[in-house]
C-alpha cells in the first residue's frame, strides 16, 4: 500500500507544479510550453498515465 500512497502523491505533487508553473507563464498556457515548464508537465504525464493504470489494474 505505501507504493500506491507514494505514487500519488508524487503524482499531486507534480499535478501542483505544472498548475503553479503555468498559471505564471504565458508560453505554458498556451500550445508551445517554455523550457522550464515542458520538463514538469511531461512529469506530471507520466505519473497520471502510471496512477491511473495502476487504478485500472485495482478493478
Amino acid at each position: 500500500m505505501t507504493g500506491k500512497k507514494d505514487l500519488f502523491v508524487r503524482y499531486m505533487e507534480a499535478f501542483h507544479a505544472s498548475e503553479a508553473h503555468t498559471v505564471v507563464c504565458p508560453p505554458c498556457q498556451g500550445e508551445t510550453p517554455c523550457k522550464v515548464g515542458a520538463p514538469l508537465h511531461e512529469r506530471f504525464a507520466r505519473l497520471q498515465d502510471a496512477y491511473l493504470a495502476r487504478q485500472k489494474q485495482q478493478r
